[in-house]
């Protein structure tokens, strides 16, 4: 079985509302129509009604039960405008202006995301990254516990010798260019914490690099020993139970056998979960690379600092990819508190 499947089959026992701010996007359309039929909850997609329903009617996509809401007509518009200017980034602007600001659907989904009127938001599937990251990050409160958003995301491999029978979660893909040290480390704690929701099973959280355990005395792995350190005080501090290990090579995080010649007392060496890459350059090819040329289903942008569960997917992502992501964004929502008890 897939593993997006239990991801499924737990979803529809406790249905979310997720928010697609781009509605008029054939592929979320389709995607929605599938998460309605199965049964998985309540989508809502945002633009105008007529230019939607044209959409729909030369696709053949049934809207049945997928809520559509036009920003600019909305009931909630006077009272979003009202919390935009409370803010102190918008805390100058006009009316029109907050007008102009919400009427963008992807303003308007985090505004909803973050006051509650849905439980997830799903964006990026037709906008770029710096688009669809800007509100969330804007509109949407970080956790007290981290110095940065970012993002991790889930690969189901074909090959389940590896991570937790196939699934495993490469961060940060797509965020942050090159973490500091702090940043790196905050990394760590949240795609671990992400995985033992996921998974059920304790986080074995490995800290790349192109050296083993000081095989290579250069300042970028330096950097990552440190930021090891760091994530694991942040782990005990915030009770978290998980093992983070590094510098540790690919090869060495995932294969047993030389993982005991070259990290012989590590915990996480040859038994990864999770795979924290030193930069977004390494991680965003790393990857696409597994992606393409090892044939693994990834789900991902999910985004990590968050006190609401979001996702920004690529620009290249398929309706079975959508309707993954957005099923993942459904269960984290379902025991968020449980995942961030001291942000949420």
């Amino acid at each position: 079985m897939r593993y997006i499947s239990t991801v499924f089959q737990k979803l529809k026992r406790h249905p979310k509302r997720i928010v697609f701010p781009e509605g008029t996007e054939p592929r979320v359309l389709r995607a929605a129509a599938r998460f309605v039929k199965l049964q998985l909850g309540a989508p809502i997609v945002l633009g105008k009604r007529d230019e939607i329903e044209k959409i729909a009617v030369t696709e053949k996509i049934d809207l049945d039960h997928i809520g559509i809401i036009d920003p600019a007509t909305s009931d909630e518009m006077p009272a979003f405008i009202s919390r935009l200017e409370k803010l102190k980034r918008y805390h100058n602007l006009g009316s029109k202006q907050a007008v102009e600001i919400l009427t963008n659907p992807n303003y308007f989904g985090a505004m909803m995301t973050q006051y509650g009127l849905v439980d997830g938001l799903v964006a990026g599937a037709r906008e770029t990254a710096s688009s669809a990251l800007r509100p969330i990050i804007q509109l949407i409160k970080p956790l007290p516990t981290t110095t940065s958003i970012s993002s991790c995301m889930m690969l189901d491999l074909s090959n389940k010798r590896y991570g937790e029978r196939g699934v495993m979660f490469f961060a940060d893909c797509a965020v942050i260019p090159d973490p500091t040290v702090e940043q790196l480390a905050d990394i760590a704690v949240q795609a671990g914490a992400v995985c033992r929701q996921m998974t059920g099973n304790r986080p074995r959280i490995a800290m790349l690099s192109f050296s083993t355990k000081g095989s290579a005395n250069l300042p970028s792995p330096q950097k990552v020993v440190a930021a090891t350190a760091l994530a694991r005080q942040k782990a005990q501090d915030q009770g978290l139970e998980m093992e983070i290990d590094g510098e540790l090579q690919a090869d060495t995080a995932l294969l047993s056998d030389l993982a005991q010649k070259k990290a012989p007392t590590s915990l996480v060496a040859g038994k990864a979960n999770v795979m924290v890459f030193p930069d977004l350059n390494s991680g965003n090819i790393g990857a696409k690379l597994v992606q393409y040329l090892a044939g693994a289903e990834t789900y991902g942008q999910i985004l990590l600092g968050l006190t609401k569960p979001c996702a920004d997917l690529s620009r290249g992502a398929s309706e079975e990819d959508i309707l993954g992501v957005a099923a993942i964004i459904g269960l984290q929502a379902i025991e968020f508190r449980k995942l961030y008890p001291t942000g949420v």
